[in-house]
């Protein structure tokens, strides 16, 4: 952790859980809850755990104060110019941004104010996001003469690819509609109304049979990075697995039967 972080009353991440849904707040509300060396070692070390915790359904990621992220923390970044640490600093976040998408459980951006640069990232590598209507997006490095080079390979994965280039380039901020629009939030809804439809999303999935949700989403990233064929046998072998898992046997005799299934897990 950073000297001028540790010795801070205020963690920089907060968790709270309840009926298996787990929320991580970037806690920096000062700094628009820019991406530190200690957020990213803690955001690491929490994922990590999540991973590991099977009463967890479902992670939410969201911010304090006014900001949800507003990228890497410049002010640190100046603060220690030296290349290799740079380069060791964003491959920690990429593990972290990946840590994301290699998750059990699905992960919600709960987006309420401004996400820039690898705050955008980190929206484009949870699973789902849903924005309030306020916020904003943008990949504006590009203004200050730093391309958004780490958050373009998240955006590439999320966007369509001349959509991409111009945020990426462009360096102008977009609104929640066009966010939507483009692909990189599922919801836009009212700021009154973003705790309710989070916990919605949240909940839904959190009602999922564990063992479909868990091979499931790791065959869904999984099959994105492979050729066609070799996708289809991937899915093909998850599918005839997941046949034989409990819940789904409970599943489809309960579908058969016309009745609700009463899944184990």
């Amino acid at each position: 952790m950073a000297a001028s972080e540790a010795s801070s009353a205020a963690p920089v991440l907060l968790r709270e859980q309840r009926d298996g849904i787990a929320t991580l707040t970037l806690n920096r509300p000062e700094q628009y809850n820019a991406l530190s060396e200690a957020l990213i070692d803690d955001l690491c070390a929490a994922l990590d755990a999540l991973g590991r915790d099977s009463e967890v359904r479902v992670v939410v990621i969201a911010g304090a104060g006014r900001a949800f992220c507003a990228g890497h923390d410049l002010r640190e970044l100046r603060q220690r110019p030296d290349a290799a640490w740079y380069r060791e600093l964003f491959a920690r976040c990429a593990g972290m941004m990946q840590a994301l998408t290699r998750l059990p459980q699905p992960v919600i951006a709960r987006v309420h104010g401004v996400a820039t640069a690898a705050g955008c990232q980190l929206v484009a590598s949870c699973d789902l996001a849903v924005a309030s209507r306020p916020a904003r997006f943008a990949t504006s490095g590009i203004n200050l003469g730093l391309f958004c080079a780490t958050p373009a390979v998240a955006l590439t994965r999320n966007l369509a690819r001349k959509q991409a280039f111009e945020l990426l380039f462009g360096g102008e901020f977009v609104d929640a509609e066009r966010a939507a629009a483009l692909g990189l939030v599922n919801r836009v809804v009212a700021p009154d109304a973003l705790d309710e439809a989070v916990g919605t999303l949240a909940r839904q999935l959190a009602e999922k049979p564990r063992e479909a949700v868990r091979a499931g989403k790791a065959l869904f990233y999984r099959q994105l990075r492979r050729p066609i064929a070799e996708g289809y046998l991937d899915a093909g072998a998850v599918m005839a697995d997941n046949l034989l898992d409990a819940d789904a046997i409970e599943g489809i005799d309960a579908f058969l039967a016309k009745r609700p299934p009463r899944f184990a897990s």
